[in-house]
């Protein structure tokens, strides 16, 4: 099964070019670290940018309550991307017709960009499980060409010539909950237990704001460690 292969062995073969530059980068950096940066200004947002962008091969971004919102932000994002090497995921949600990933399809597949899935989601009473998960990889395999993974807790491969690439939200090192309704696991779950392919962690990360670089940089060897610990599981 192809989650079970290396990131680098899984980015020579993959499809979608998005995918391959995100293999390739997480095998260069070796990090498969998103952190999620959930801020309202851009000085939070770029500050933590630029001290997480070493440690990171996704930084996940929510655009829309940045208040303070200019082009110059995503002048220097891209900046900072560079500076870093690291990709930009927005998380900017779509809920509409399965046109609408198509007419996305058409703006974003020559500029090397890929779409993924919001399938599961970390929280407790969460409504994404059952015939919504399992209706959208049924989606995902119609548009492979653009959709290339899903934000999920779980491995979505199925078939031997799929490979979905898997961003796991919802991952602590240290709590369980935060009495908000997110429930946490370890990397180790993620990952090995799981069949995730990313974590993404937000708070754990950045919400002592003196700690943010320590904890960017626990979190990226803990995920990496992870990984290492499935392929070695599987080699064998």
């Amino acid at each position: 099964m192809n989650t079970y292969k290396t990131y680098s062995e899984r980015g020579q073969q993959h499809p979608n070019a998005c995918a391959r530059s995100l293999f390739e980068l997480m095998e260069r950096k070796q990090s498969n670290l998103s952190v999620a940066v959930d801020v309202t200004t851009k000085k939070e947002l770029l500050s933590i940018a630029d001290a997480v962008g070493p440690f990171v091969c996704v930084l996940k971004t929510h655009i829309d309550i940045v208040e303070d919102f200019d082009h110059d932000l995503v002048a220097q994002l891209e900046q900072l991307a560079k500076k870093h090497d690291f990709l930009i995921f927005e998380d900017r949600k779509f809920a509409d017709i399965e046109g609408i990933i198509k007419g996305l399809g058409e703006v974003g597949l020559p500029l090397g960009r890929g779409l993924l899935l919001l399938a599961e989601m970390s929280s407790k009473g969460a409504l994404t499980k059952g015939s919504y998960t399992s209706e959208s990889v049924e989606m995902a395999r119609r548009n492979k060409d653009f959709v290339f993974g899903f934000i999920a807790q779980h491995k979505m491969n199925e078939h031997d010539d799929e490979d979905f690439v898997v961003m796991s939200p919802g991952v602590g090192l240290d709590v369980k909950g935060d009495g908000l309704g997110q429930q946490y696991r370890t990397p180790h779950e993620v990952i090995v237990e799981s069949g995730g392919d990313i974590i993404i962690v937000g708070r754990g990360i950045y919400g002592n704001p003196d700690q943010v670089e320590a904890q960017a940089k626990r979190y990226r060897q803990a995920g990496w460690d992870a990984y290492l610990e499935r392929v070695r599981l599987h080699k064998k």
